[in-house]
């Protein structure tokens, strides 16, 4: 069966790529506000929160730029463990922020203790954080992170990009005090590129009013202006919003609880398989990935050759990130993505191996 193994764009079912040929409407107009108010509040539900959930026509990098530039004027502190944690470090610097940077090791995750003598060191207006580096396959402790932030400068902003791993595991917004979090529609959320979605703050939004030069199109402010008339300050995506209206039906219907379970079953079956075949994960046990495995690749496979081989069979895995090409590949386990999806692919890969 087609299926694709890679960290995004995941493959989308076909009711919810038919949602998006409904005839256009409006965006202003009852029909479209009745639409809009319907997927916020079913999102609030996915991300466990009762405040906000903001519905933008940008990817997750424009959210990354939404929360650097609202909630900072000056002093960020970004944790950097892999590719997409640099990018925000990347972004706030280029937003003229003065970002400083936690480094760790690619594959390591961002130690609590760690942090702790950072903000000690030195006030941060807010602290960047990636929960799940797509790159690596490490899941940052997010939940000890953010209290460690509450503990030692329970000022700063606690900004999460959750773009691999929200819809897929559980993470309380409220409750463990998260002030922006952020995901794309192409991940666990299973639904085509081109929209992002940020839980955000009573807190946050009083922070952002603060901060001069947030632009426009990713002013926060000028978001929620436009969110409680149930609107978007500039055109939205309309097909992609009744996408996500049928998308989010499914999730629920499937039980936020069952859909966690599966994505951490797959996560073991797959994770398990690379040690009886000779290899490891890349992160440390205890923080891998639910949603994505780096797999070290001791075997020496020719990950270009096998890709070529799974293409014959309508799959494919990705290969490592950056500096960890061909080292690694990695194994996407997210979205409507089912065991039996494994199984075959796990199978289509012990296959090519034995003919190595």
């Amino acid at each position: 069966m087609a299926h694709m193994f890679i960290p995004g764009p995941v493959d989308v079912d076909p009711d919810v790529l038919a949602a998006q040929t409904k005839q256009m409407i409006p965006h202003r107009s009852a029909e479209f506000e009745q639409l809009f108010r319907g997927t916020e509040a079913k999102l609030k539900k996915v991300f466990f929160t009762d405040t906000r959930v903001f519905q933008a026509p940008a990817s997750g990098s424009g959210m990354q730029e939404t929360g650097v530039r609202n909630l900072a004027q000056k002093d960020v502190l970004s944790c950097i463990n892999g590719a997409f944690s640099e990018r925000w470090y990347q972004v706030a610097v280029t937003n003229g922020k003065q970002a400083d940077r936690l480094d760790v090791p690619w594959g390591e995750i961002i130690p609590p203790d760690m942090l702790a003598e950072a903000l000690k060191r030195k006030f941060y207006e807010a602290v960047t954080i990636v929960h799940n580096e797509t790159s690596t396959g490490a899941e940052n402790p997010l939940k000890a992170l953010a209290a460690v932030v509450q503990e030692f400068s329970p000022e700063t902003m606690i900004l999460v990009d959750a773009v691999s791993s929200l819809g897929g595991v559980k993470i309380e917004t409220d409750d463990w005090g998260l002030d922006f979090i952020l995901t794309s529609s192409q991940k666990c959320m299973a639904l085509p590129p081109g929209m992002s979605f940020a839980a955000v703050s009573d807190r946050a939004l009083k922070k952002a009013e603060t901060v001069e030069n947030r632009g426009w199109y990713f002013d926060l402010l000028r978001m929620e202006k436009h969110r409680i008339k149930n609107s978007t300050a500039m055109t939205p995506t309309v097909s992609l919003i009744n996408a996500l209206d049928v998308q989010l039906d499914k999730m629920l219907d499937e039980g936020l609880e069952n859909r966690f379970a599966r994505h951490t079953a797959m996560a073991d079956r797959v994770q398990t398989w690379a040690y009886e075949n000779g290899m490891e994960p890349l992160a440390p046990e205890g923080y891998r990935s639910k949603t994505v495995s780096t797999i070290k690749n001791t075997r020496g496979v020719d990950i270009p050759a096998f890709n070529k081989f799974l293409m014959d069979k309508g799959m494919r895995i990705a290969n490592g990130y950056g500096d960890l090409k061909n080292k690694t590949f990695r194994i996407a386990h997210m979205g409507q993505t089912q065991m039996h999806h494994v199984d075959e692919l796990l199978d289509a890969f012990e296959t090519f191996m034995a003919k190595m």
